[in-house]
Parts: C-alpha cells; sequence; structure tokens
C-alpha cells in the first residue's frame, strides 16, 4: 500500500460516515452498543468523517503529504485502539494503515522538527 492509497482509502472511508455506501461488518451487541452511543454524541462521527477526508486529500499530494499524516495520526490511533480492545480479528487493515502511516511520518520527521 502506497501513501495514495492510504489517502484514497482515508477519503473512502470518511465518505462512507455520510453517505453509508459500504456494508457494516457483523459486530458484537458490545460493539453496537458502541456505535450507537458514538452515534448519540452528534458531532463526533461527522468530525471524524470530515478529518478522514480532508486528511485523505493531503497524504493524496506530496507537498501536502507531511500535514495529511499529522491530521490522519490520532484517527490510526482510535482505529488500533478499538480494534485492540473490542474486535482484535477485523485489525488487519487498520494495521497497514498504521504502516503506511508510519512510514509518512518518519519520511517527513525533518519537517516535523520545528514543531519540537
Amino acid at each position: 500500500m502506497s501513501a495514495r492509497s492510504s489517502g484514497w482509502g482515508m477519503i473512502i472511508f470518511g465518505a462512507n460516515i455520510f453517505m453509508q455506501f459500504l456494508p457494516m461488518p457483523k459486530m458484537s451487541p458490545e460493539q453496537q452498543e458502541l456505535f450507537a452511543a458514538f452515534g448519540k454524541i452528534g458531532w463526533l462521527m461527522p468530525l471524524v468523517g470530515l478529518a478522514e477526508i480532508l486528511g485523505g486529500i493531503l497524504v493524496l499530494f506530496p507537498k501536502t503529504r507531511a500535514l495529511g499524516a499529522l491530521v490522519i495520526f490520532p484517527i490510526i490511533l482510535g482505529i488500533l485502539a478499538h480494534h485492540v480492545h473490542h474486535d482484535p480479528e477485523g485489525i488487519g487493515a487498520g494495521v497497514v494503515f498504521a504502516i503506511v502511516e508510519l512510514w509518512m511520518l518518519m519520511e517527513n520527521r525533518k519537517k516535523y522538527t520545528p514543531l519540537f
């Protein structure tokens, strides 16, 4: 998976939050309860979707990839945390996105030094 593929993936999954064009995977009752709670916080999922779309668009272009990697970073952490705690079997795609994310962060590490 390349950075561009990761960017397109984030755009697609972010857009899915708004348009629900991908089928939902089978979820345990605990996961259904969790997603229902997320839905009750009316602004949360639209914010996540918007961040995924924005981060994905930024990742598509090499000039803005460093910023896109920073935007996507907390989302990737959330994906991994969710799968570790609630759905370990489905962690594969999250690990792939995390590896690409780490590669993008390492590739752009010199651009981040002024932040620290």
